[in-house]
């Protein structure tokens, strides 16, 4: 608790440090503005309200070049964004799904039905994907890991296993299903099936 309440006051102090420092450079340029001047008549002088206005005026254009420069990034920068969290979110999806090596290869199998007979086959196509990486993990021809993508999947089985064929319908329809727009349908689910009785008779 100290600690927070240090930082805090810390953050405070910093803040009204930086206010204090660009009122003081306010008022030396306005002071300088103000000498380059020619002489004004005795009497004369910038009126109080004028001055307030200037610094209103200095803080708003201030304020206005930092949100411009700000959507200047964003219009640079947030294709990037969109597509890192994309990824995030296909990664949590995947580790939601994956994480618990309990969930053996005949209950992923059951699943993919019972989503095929609701007419969900975009899960059921799913559910056999995820049976297919529970296997090559089982027989550790390519052990879990997260950070890998469909593509490393392919070049590695295609070192490593034969016929290469089955496990090419799996991955490239599960990347339909993360990155494309077309419609998953019942063909699609019997295909994936037939290609995991390729890859594991049953």
């Amino acid at each position: 608790m100290p600690t927070d309440t240090f930082e805090k006051t810390s953050w405070s102090w910093q803040l009204s440090q930086f206010q204090q420092q660009a009122g003081e450079w306010w008022e030396y340029q306005f002071y300088r503005f103000e000498k380059t001047l020619p002489e004004l008549p005795n009497g004369w002088s910038i009126s109080p309200w004028l001055g307030e206005l200037l610094k209103f005026l200095f803080w708003l254009v201030i304020g206005l070049f930092v949100v411009w420069v700000g959507w200047q990034l964003w219009r640079e920068f947030s294709p990037y964004v969109y597509s890192w969290l994309n990824r995030s979110g296909n990664l949590t999806d995947f580790r939601a799904k994956t994480r618990s090596s309990e969930a053996s290869i005949a209950l992923l199998l059951e699943r993919s039905q019972e989503f095929y007979r609701q007419g969900n086959y975009r899960e059921a196509c799913r559910c056999v994907y995820l049976a297919m990486l529970q296997q090559l993990h089982q027989k550790a021809i390519a052990p879990h890991k997260l950070s890998r993508t469909d593509g490393e999947y392919l070049q590695l089985l295609r070192s490593s296993v034969t016929p290469i064929q089955p496990y090419e319908t799996l991955i490239t329809t599960h990347e339909q299903l993360c990155f494309g727009n077309a419609e998953i349908v019942p063909d699609n689910y019997e295909q994936c099936r037939q290609a995991y009785r390729e890859i594991s008779p049953e």
